[in-house]
């Protein structure tokens, strides 16, 4: 009975331990709130980091925003279903996906439309690996992988062929190593792509999650962070294996992640951001929970300053209808923007 006395106690401080390990680790808090008003809903958010402006797409058109004030420095017109922007600074262009089935390309610096190429419809998720030097964009309706290079002509250019995925794609990620990984929401997978081989090499479960929608990547530790909606999990895969390492509840309607500074972070249009960290070798946990608002499903951060910012607006009613989102109030767009309390 002393040794299960002592066993007991033992577990009971190493718990306590733990606890008091994250409760000393620094908040996170809405330290700032970005009224920036105008038309439309939203979708994923993209920040620069080199010059602290937000990209964000508003349906038809894609806002450009100063990350500190909140001021708006340019509208890109002429899309009909704006979903993300990719930045390529080097060669000062931008690419908005557009569901209507173009890729629009303007100037980073005058916002400027150079030329739009065509791209299948529902062209969503967008990403830019500069090791690739490559523009990666899902279809969601088309199932299908496509890429280009960031310098193709703007009026003339064709995307490269497609890699058929199996599933219905949401967002995805890179690494090092060439591969593409891509949540296949209707499927409960991770698909991986071998993109120099034009083909799906690896298909990985997500259970115990489901819909997996939002995908990030923690290059240094080799894990994939997949935000979840069937049920609400935040899942943790290696990409040396596909396997799951840890899987938590988070809130309702996730449909981003991120992995920054050894911590993972999942947004979800209940209002609530989930903090999670490595609580012990190969343990996770979501210390915490941070109260933002409803709607603030999608974000970005800042990589040079770890600040997030999460879109939303006032709605007219707090209850979700049967089908699509509640009307938003005219003028409430905003950004909230979450750092760490000091």
């Amino acid at each position: 009975m002393r040794h299960i006395g002592i066993t007991v106690a033992a577990l009971t401080i190493g718990t306590l331990t733990v606890a008091l390990s994250a409760i000393a680790q620094p908040q996170w808090k809405v330290s700032k709130t970005l009224h920036v008003g105008g038309t439309g809903a939203w979708d994923y958010l993209t920040v620069d980091p080199e010059t602290h402006r937000l990209f964000i797409p508003r349906s038809t058109h894609t806002m450009v925003v100063d990350a500190n004030t909140g001021k708006t420095l340019g509208d890109i017109q002429g899309q009909k279903i704006a979903h993300g922007v990719a930045l390529v600074p080097k060669l000062d262009r931008g690419f908005i996906s557009d569901g209507g089935g173009r890729i629009v390309i303007f100037n980073l610096k005058t916002y400027k439309v150079l030329g739009t190429i065509t791209s299948e419809k529902d062209s969503d998720g967008i990403i830019y690996d500069a090791r690739m030097d490559r523009v990666l964009v899902v279809s969601g309706d088309g199932g299908d992988l496509m890429s280009f290079s960031p310098d193709i002509d703007p009026l003339h250019g064709k995307i490269d062929t497609v890699i058929p995925l199996g599933g219905a794609p949401e967002f995805l990620a890179t690494d090092a190593s060439g591969k593409v990984y891509i949540n296949l929401e209707d499927k409960n997978v991770v698909a991986v792509v071998d993109l120099a081989g034009k083909k799906v090499v690896a298909r990985w479960p997500v259970d115990p999650g489901g819909a997996p929608v939002g995908m990030a990547i923690d290059e240094t530790n080799h894990r994939l962070v997949v935000g979840c909606r069937k049920p609400q999990k935040l899942i943790v895969l290696s990409t040396e294996d596909g396997k799951v390492i840890s899987s938590m509840p988070i809130g309702a309607g996730v449909d981003a992640t991120i992995a920054d500074g050894g911590e993972m972070f999942a947004s979800c249009g209940d209002g609530t951001l989930s903090v999670i960290r490595e609580t012990a070798p190969g343990t996770f946990a979501v210390v915490q929970m941070v109260q933002t608002m409803q709607g603030a499903r999608t974000m970005g951060i800042d990589e040079m300053t770890h600040t997030i910012y999460l879109p939303t607006a006032n709605f007219e009613t707090t209850k979700m209808p049967a089908k699509g989102r509640p009307a938003i109030k005219p003028g409430t767009f905003k950004v909230l923007v979450v750092t760490r309390a000091k």
